[in-house]
Formats: C-alpha cells, structure tokens, sequence
C-alpha cells in the first residue's frame, strides 16, 4: 500500500464544506449515515439551488448534452451522507430515468470477488500464495500449479483475456443473447500461450476472475451468488444488487441501447454471461453502487493488513512491453496508478468501472474525504462512445476535489 499522504488543509475545509451541505440517509446495515434501520428508497434528491450539489447537476447536464447520453443517473455522498442523487434523461422514451431503476453493474463484482477472497484469507481460510491448482486440479498442471490466488486477484496471472482473444467480440456481437459456460471461457484464454511468466507482469484479463470465482466456491463449498451475498452484499446492506443466471433485469428497469453492432438498437437484455464468473453476474441501483465504493474502497469489511494488500498487492513497478505483450496490455502499474485485488488505485482514489452493451458506470471512493461518486450511463444513438460514466464521476471530482483528480489507466 503507498504511504499515507497528509490531508490537506484544502481538503478538510473541502469535506467541511460538504458535510455541512449534505442530508443523513439509512442504510440496510446502518443508521443514520452507514450505520443501522432500513435504508430509506432510493429517490432523486430535492432540487438543489446552489451550492456542491447544483454544480454536480450542472456537470452532468453538460455531459448528458455534450456526449449524447440517454440517461445519467447519480449519486455522491460525504461520510456516507447524501450530497445529491439524481436521475436525468430517459430509460426509454417517454419513460423518465430513475435513480430507483436496476442497470447492470459489470465488473463492479469483481471488487467484490477480491474483497471475499481476502476475508477468508482473515478468516484463515486460504492463502493468498496457494496454488490455484489446490482447488481447481483440472486445470492444466502449467497453469494450476504456477498461478496463484493473488496473481488471479490482482491480474498477474499471465492468461490471455479472452475477451480480447481474435474473433471472440464478433461471436458474442453475432449472438448476443448466446449463454456462455465459465468452461468456454476459460478454454479460450488457456489454449493460448500465457502472455508471461506468472507473477512477473500485468495484464487485465477476464478469465482470472471467472476461475477465481470457481476457486472461491471450491474453498468455501458455497455457491458464489451465495457467498457474495454473506460476505459483500450482506454486510454492505446492498439490498439491490443481486445475482441472476439469466439476463433479466429486476424492475424498474434502466433500459440500454447501442450501436455496436453498426445500427442503434436496444441491448437491455442481451446475454452478459461471458463478462465474468457466474454467480457475480450482477444487477444494482446507484444508491446501493454508492454505498459499494464506501464499503469497498474503505476497505471496511477487511482487517488493515488485507486492506493493505487490496490496495497493494504487489502491482506497483509491474506492467511493461514484452515482445508478445504489448503496452496496450502490460500496462505500467505505478504509485499513481496501479491494479489491486479486483480494483484500480488510481490517484488516491478505489475506482471500478464498467463498460457493456450500452451500459456504462463507475464507483469512486476518495478515503482522504470519504468522498463517493457513483454514476451511471447509457448511451443516445449519436454517441460518441467510449467510458461516458467514469468521464462524467472524472468531472465531478476535479469539481469536489480538485487536489486529487482521477486519471486514466494506462
């Protein structure tokens, strides 16, 4: 973990300034705050004159306009108190977006597979060192008895993403609505030739999180839907964020469009089961993705030495060009910017932020301010693409915090 930067006097005076602005909210495990009672529905805030949460408005209104979004739906919160949640544009037309309305929350879960994964490590369960072959003997002996745990967690495990393996974006984009196995998955990615030696470089890729799921259930001998449930979703109070093994959505429904495939069409319910282990193909709220990157990025749920090891584990100084790996793949991971257990550290912020089929969104926590931003985007048919939700919760930083703004990475 990088070493503890002073706060700032700018930065107190900043979370000051709006703490004092914000209003008290429930949650599912807490009470006023992120403490105890039933966390109050999740509803657009009073319309704000002036002051941090008229101006997070207006930068979301700009971005809507600017970027040709359907819809930005929003929240940030200071000390888990609301500043503003909001929901601007449409679902569909005529049918007003909503901050209560269920979106696809991607690889958000893939925080959420590290943080379990180091709670049994807490629990003295498991080993971050262990092999993966311990629990998954099927696995190729090259494979399973060289990769780790932790190499799976933190993206250093060598495997090819087989999400950007040649040809496999245009046989999900032929049939969306195809179902995919974890087996085919996982086939594509250990056919090929690893991109390195295990534990030598980064490189983002999918598969480690569909067989680090897997692991997790063959420790446990829990379904991982379930064990999600006890040990993020449950604790957390994410009463809104759940599991589904087919593409429904729970109503209400924030509907997707795209024109990924050449023609603007709906893409609500296309298939998302090759995005990442089953089980941790989820759905959720911005008030429950709100309270995620408060409960993530605080690392509340782990003792302070897994806390170390999610925001640092042993990432920073790996990520360089090999002669099959590109630098579009091995990306630098440096003190600034750099991959933890299923999350990027980016600038003193824990970010995640996922981006399919038309869904785009982002969960921010500055641990400095307690500072959340969550915001989520779909997409208007003249839209430039790329990651609208992360460059919108970029803006709102710069305006919150602009002495820790979030950069890119890579």
């Amino acid at each position: 973990m990088r070493p503890t930067r002073p706060t700032s006097l700018l930065c107190l005076a900043a979370v000051t300034a709006l703490v004092a602005l914000s209003t008290p909210v429930t949650t599912a495990t807490g009470a006023a705050g992120e403490g105890g009672g039933h966390r109050r529905p999740c509803v657009s805030s009073p319309l704000p004159e002036d002051g941090p949460a008229r101006d997070i408005l207006r930068i979301a209104e700009q971005a809507k306009a600017e970027m040709d979004l359907k819809s930005v739906i929003l929240r940030v919160t200071v000390d888990g108190r609301e500043v503003v949640t909001a929901a601007l544009g449409e679902s569909m037309t005529g049918v007003p977006a909503d901050p209560a309305m269920h979106f696809r929350n991607g690889n958000i879960a893939i925080s959420y597979l590290g943080t379990a994964l180091l709670r049994l490590v807490d629990e003295g369960r498991v080993g971050l060192d262990d092999t993966v072959g311990r629990w998954l003997p099927d696995l190729p002996d090259h494979l399973g008895d060289r990769i780790t745990l932790r190499m799976l967690a933190d993206s250093t495990s060598g495997l090819v993403d087989y999400v950007t393996a040649p040809g496999f974006g245009d046989t999900v984009y032929a049939n969306p609505f195809r179902a995919w196995t974890a087996e085919e998955l996982v086939a594509v990615s250990t056919g090929r030739p690893l991109w390195y030696d295990p534990g030598t470089n980064w490189s983002y890729s999918h598969a480690n999180f569909v067989l680090l799921g897997a692991a997790l259930e063959k420790i446990t001998g829990t379904r991982l839907d379930a064990l999600l449930q006890q040990k993020i979703m449950g604790p957390l109070g994410l009463d809104e964020t759940r599991n589904s093994f087919t593409p429904d959505i729970p109503t209400p429904v924030l509907h997707a469009f795209t024109s990924d495939r050449g023609t603007y069409e709906e893409s609500t319910f296309w298939n998302p089961s090759w995005t990442t282990a089953p089980g941790a193909v989820q759905t959720t709220d911005i008030c429950d993705l709100a309270r995620s990157a408060v409960g993530i990025g605080s690392g509340e749920l782990l003792s302070p030495a897994a806390r170390q090891e999610l925001l640092n584990p042993g990432t920073m100084g790996l990520g360089r060009p090999t002669s099959i790996c590109p630098e579009t793949v091995c990306l630098a991971n440096t003190e600034a910017t750099h991959y933890g257990m299923g999350l990027l550290v980016l600038n003193d912020w824990v970010v995640q932020h996922p981006l399919f089929f038309g869904y785009s969104a982002s969960q921010a926590y500055l641990p400095c301010e307690h500072l959340a931003i969550a915001v989520s985007t779909t997409t208007g048919a003249d839209a430039p693409g790329g990651h609208s939700a992360q460059l919108v919760g970029q803006r709102i930083a710069a305006a919150l915090a602009p002495d820790h703004p979030i950069p890119d990475f890579g």
